[in-house]
């Protein structure tokens, strides 16, 4: 099937450079190609059944394999999927079938959660030809489009990571932070969450937020109804209605480092590619003896 798809146009190309969605047309034409490489990267919070793994081998896209977050992640980290070191997810990355000349197209079961996590890892790790698929598998089975089950094998590639520290923050960086205020803190959480209200889904956690922090929740960047991401105008007000100054640093957060590239990807897609991602997100920053919190509204 390799090449049978027409090749991208100049057009389409430059729209690729600036955007990293892409359509289930574009999918869909080009998913024959040798070097596109899909994979389900679907995750839910702790204790959410059926497993994300489960739900894959249900239903997934033609040829896609499955992202494990919790499995590339830093096994010697207590916190919940850290960030691996660069040799690992070279390693994992390697075993999912992909090398550095693949164009990595990255989807959601369907409710943005973890493609955009998935995203910003690989360009972190220096990859810079990764897409995620716009409406995930949502949409393309609403459309009628073919899925199978069952696991996907890939033949192992050889893929070399080399990490850029500048995307990712640490809980060190975001205390100084808390003090100099030079960086914007998005917090993806819901606000009920954000503001102290409802309990953390993870045992001893503290309810609240950092100091200082904004609140975007996540699913308010696109629609549940047909799970597309929303006009760059509608993202473009769910910050600046929080409060968020668009010209000045941001770090995205979240109850774990995962919803947060969510908005690093519709920050990333308004021209602000220059975020980073608070990694141990609130499942660090929450522990009983972590940081100084603050509840209430932002």
């Amino acid at each position: 099937m390799a090449g049978s798809s027409p090749a991208m146009t100049t057009g389409e190309y430059r729209s690729m450079t600036t955007d990293p969605l892409v359509s289930t047309e574009w999918l869909a034409a080009h998913m024959g190609d040798a070097n596109v490489k899909i994979l389900d990267a679907s995750f839910k919070l702790p204790g959410v059944l059926p497993l994300p793994k489960d739900d894959y081998l249900a239903a997934h896209l033609p040829g896609a394999v499955f992202f494990d977050v919790d499995a590339v992640s830093d096994h010697s980290n207590p916190l919940p999927h850290m960030y691996p070191s660069a040799e690992q997810f070279g390693r994992d990355i390697g075993g999912l079938g992909i090398s550095n000349a693949d164009t990595v197209v990255l989807y959601d079961s369907g409710g943005w959660v973890a493609a955009p996590r998935a995203w910003w890892m690989f360009l972190a790790f220096g990859h810079g030809n990764v897409r995620i698929l716009n409406g995930g598998l949502k949409k393309w089975r609403a459309e009628g489009r073919p899925v199978e089950s069952g696991e996907v094998k890939p033949k192992a590639a050889t893929f070399k990571a080399s990490f850029d520290a500048k995307r990712v923050r640490s809980m060190q960086q975001l205390i100084a932070n808390v003090e100099s205020r030079t960086e914007q803190v998005i917090d993806a959480r819901a606000a009920d969450r954000f503001e102290g209200r409802a309990p953390e889904p993870r045992a001893g956690i503290r309810s609240g937020h950092i100091p200082g922090a904004r609140n975007v929740p996540y699913n308010l960047l696109f629609d549940a109804g047909t799970g597309e991401m929303k006009p760059l105008d509608d993202l473009r007000a769910a910050f600046t209605n929080a409060g968020v100054k668009l010209d000045a640093p941001i770090v995205t957060s979240c109850g774990s480092g995962v919803s947060a590239g969510v908005l690093t990807l519709a920050l990333y897609r308004l021209g602000i590619t220059d975020t980073a991602l608070y990694d141990g997100s609130w499942s660090e920053w929450g522990q009983e003896k972590g940081p100084a919190i603050a509840t209430g509204p932002a």
